[in-house]
């Protein structure tokens, strides 16, 4: 008979990975990533972790017999996958099955911050459209812009595809030149932030993108910029954004994430000139099903000896697979 392997579900996550999870394995859900919950011989029977949560170096050390960390979402610098791949514990997440919806609300979120369609339709639901007449004519428009993309990862890609269609010139920064596009490539964020008037943020969090749309990258933009952001929210510095949004140095933002979610900052909420969404970009049931479904296809094909669906790069090179 099969081994069947015991799954820990520290804190919340989607419902769906845990029904699926309960269906197929033996199932453990703690409140918190807080290995304390557990007693000794309870850590000792976990073999993989499903999680949406952040998983420390110790958390992954308090399971003697962890073999894979199943992320629920495409950013993982939540997890500490590198010393994970020390341990030889598998780190996957969940990449492909939300570029689509996140490239699609991105471009929305593009439109509605130049167009103000969101303010539009409040003004109309208002009644300022029958006592005050037409809504004021939008100061910005795409037409005529050139779109910047810092990130050309799969999400990337899939946004910059959408606005190639909206006949938009498209440049973008990376580490490295992508071989397979002909868009402009820049060696530097500064460089691309100079050369565009639109800059989008899709890339991961973690040390190397800290806060890397400061006030000189944002000075760089430009006061025609726009600013969209569907990454990590500690890619902005939020402090320096406010600033210039303040001081029209750029003309407008549309946020879907921030550095302290849910808390965003009131001195953002209050500007006219910044659009922002609460983390919505892959909020469709259809999307986080697929997500959801993900996570467990990893933790079966993992714990079942096969190679992982989707593992992170730090653990690509993992050879050994569980008993």
């Amino acid at each position: 008979m099969t081994q069947r392997h015991t799954i820990l579900i520290p804190g919340r996550v989607h419902s769906r990975v845990r029904t699926r999870v309960e269906a197929e394995f033996d199932t453990v859900v703690i409140d918190a990533a807080d290995a304390s919950l557990l007693d000794t011989e309870a850590r000792a029977r976990i073999s993989g972790i499903a999680s949406a949560t952040t998983i420390n170096a110790g958390f992954v050390d308090a399971f003697p017999n962890l073999k894979i960390i199943a992320n629920f979402g495409v950013g993982y610098d939540i997890v500490d996958a590198r010393h994970a791949a020390t341990r030889g514990v598998m780190v996957t997440n969940t990449p492909d099955v939300l570029s689509d919806e996140v490239a699609d609300t991105t471009v929305g979120l593009l439109i509605n911050t130049v167009r103000e369609f969101p303010k539009a339709e409040a003004y109309l639901r208002a009644g300022r459209w029958v006592s005050e007449g037409a809504y004021p004519l939008t100061t910005l428009t795409l037409r005529g812009r050139t779109v910047g993309i810092f990130g050309l990862g799969r999400i990337g890609l899939a946004i910059a595809r959408r606005l190639e269609a909206f006949g938009l010139p498209i440049h973008y920064h990376t580490r490295n030149r992508r071989e397979d596009v002909d868009y402009t490539w820049h060696d530097s964020l500064s460089g691309l932030a100079k050369a565009v008037d639109t800059l989008i943020v899709v890339v991961p969090g973690g040390a190397a993108t800290e806060k890397a749309v400061n006030a000189g990258i944002l000075d760089a933009l430009g006061s025609n910029g726009v600013l969209i952001s569907v990454g990590r929210g500690s890619t902005i510095d939020e402090d320096a954004l406010i600033a210039a949004l303040k001081d029209r140095r750029i003309a407008a933002a549309g946020l879907d994430v921030f550095a302290n979610e849910p808390n965003v900052p009131q001195a953002l909420i209050d500007l006219p000139n910044a659009c922002l969404l609460p983390h919505v970009a892959s909020a469709s049931m259809s999307t986080r099903n697929a997500m959801a479904d993900l996570v467990v296809d990893n933790l079966l094909a993992w714990l079942d000896g096969r190679p992982a669906l989707t593992p992170v790069p730090e653990c690509r090179a993992l050879d050994r697979k569980p008993a």
